[in-house]
């Protein structure tokens, strides 16, 4: 294996996805594009990771980083690697396969309960989480399950909560990869998010409990996630004569990655500098 994470902001890491890695004796890069780390050549790469970040996928003035990071997304699905997105990484994996990404319905700060559909009940990597279960969110975005994708888990407030893309690609709008001083990291950093309103929209009173309640077994659960993901075996490789994505599960030939739309280390190697 040979595993590229991604950052898009330095207190947005990889958290029980690294521990997991230096459990699992797995070697692993850290590249993080806002120290203006230039993307490798995806030749090598087994998986690439998309973590989160406070940018919106479609702020590229503001981010140009984005629209290399884009093409390079479109490359790796396209050539068949593994590939995790996870909050804004699921956003920019949605973006890549030509689905819109949008202000969510209500943004999500703190803990949520998130349901398994049927078919995220027979995922190989999501069959191992209960029906329904509680995830720490923070965003305000959604994406639309891109064409030819699955929805694996879903909620009342946000229904496109997870979806996976052939056999290969996953993309996540919750974090199973945070641990709890994580989130006492985002809480300071993002401090604008619970001020400005009367009464505030989100109590940090209630997520710090919410988080010492949950965190234990939330623990074990992310770290469980991430065994099995990395213990799947990579089944389509990508055929470089014919250029098209390996067929989705369930469906007949083979698709094309579809026009783009316009409408947040241990044993690895930090690339950030």
């Amino acid at each position: 294996m040979n595993i590229l994470i991604i950052k898009h902001i330095d207190i947005e890491g990889p958290g029980l996805i690294e521990y997991c890695l230096n459990q699992e004796k797995i070697p692993y890069r850290i590249l993080n594009l806002e120290a203006n780390a230039r993307l490798p050549k995806i030749d090598d790469l087994s998986h690439v990771i998309l973590l989160g970040g406070p940018m919106n996928v479609y702020e590229e003035d503001r981010y140009p980083f984005l629209k290399d990071e884009d093409l390079f997304i479109k490359e790796t699905i396209q050539r068949g690697k593994v590939v995790l997105g996870i909050c804004l990484g699921a956003q920019l994996i949605a973006k890549a396969l030509g689905a819109k990404v949008f202000k969510a319905p209500a943004k999500e700060i703190g803990w949520y309960n998130v349901s398994l559909t049927g078919i995220g009940s027979s995922d190989p990597i999501f069959s191992n989480l209960p029906d329904t279960f509680p995830v720490f969110q923070w965003h305000e975005d959604t994406f639309e399950i891109p064409h030819a994708a699955k929805l694996i888990a879903t909620s009342a407030s946000v229904p496109n909560q997870a979806f996976r893309y052939g056999e290969n690609t996953y993309g996540l709008q919750f974090h199973l990869e945070v641990t709890q001083d994580m989130i006492l990291e985002w809480m300071k950093t993002y401090e604008e998010e619970f001020n400005g309103s009367q009464p505030p929209l989100f109590s940090k009173l209630k997520i710090l409990a919410d988080t010492k309640m949950k965190i234990e077994a939330y623990t074990r659960r992310g770290m469980e996630f991430s065994k099995d993901f990395f213990r799947q075996p990579h089944p389509h490789p990508f055929d470089s004569t014919q250029g098209r994505l390996p067929p989705p599960p369930g469906g007949e030939g083979k698709h094309v990655l579809p026009p783009p739309s316009r409408g947040r280390s241990g044993g690895g190697w930090d690339l950030s500098e």
